[in-house]
C-alpha cells in the first residue's frame, strides 16, 4: 500500500544522449541524477530508435519525457520526432556553453548546470 496518494502525478521519463564525447557523459549523468533524486525514471532511448512499440507507447503515454541531447546533432530529439513522440521537453548540453570534446571526462559543475536546466525545462525546482 502506498504511503501517499499519487493521484494526478504525471509520469516523467528521462532519455539521454549516449554518444562518445564529454557532453554525452554529462547528459547521462544529469538524467541519472534526476532519477536518483526521485524526479522520474530513466528510460531506453535505443529502444525508441529500434522501433520497439511497447517502449514507444510508454513514452507517448508518459506525462512528460525529458530528452537531453549532448550536441547540435540532436540525435535523441531526432529519434523522438521520427517515432512521432511529441510530449517531450528538451535540453541540449552545448547550449549551456559546454564545449563538446572527445576523450575528456565531465565535471560535477557541468552536470549541475544541465540538471538545473532540466528542472527549468520541467517547470520544477530541486
Amino acid at each position: 500500500m502506498a504511503d501517499k496518494c499519487s493521484c494526478g502525478e504525471k509520469t516523467v521519463l528521462f532519455y539521454a544522449c549516449s554518444g562518445g564525447a564529454n557532453v554525452a557523459e554529462i547528459a547521462d549523468k544529469a538524467a541519472r541524477r534526476l532519477m536518483f533524486e526521485g524526479k522520474g525514471a530513466m528510460f531506453c532511448l535505443a529502444g525508441i530508435a529500434a522501433g520497439i512499440q511497447g517502449m514507444i507507447r510508454q513514452a507517448k503515454d508518459a506525462g512528460v519525457n525529458l530528452v537531453i541531447d549532448g550536441c547540435s546533432m540532436d540525435c535523441a530529439k531526432k529519434i523522438f520526432d521520427a517515432a512521432g513522440i511529441a510530449n517531450y521537453r528538451y535540453v541540449r548540453v552545448t547550449d549551456l556553453g559546454i564545449e563538446k570534446v572527445k576523450g575528456v571526462h565531465c565535471t560535477d559543475e557541468q552536470v549541475e548546470r544541465v540538471v538545473a536546466k532540466a528542472y527549468e525545462a520541467l517547470g520544477t525546482t530541486t
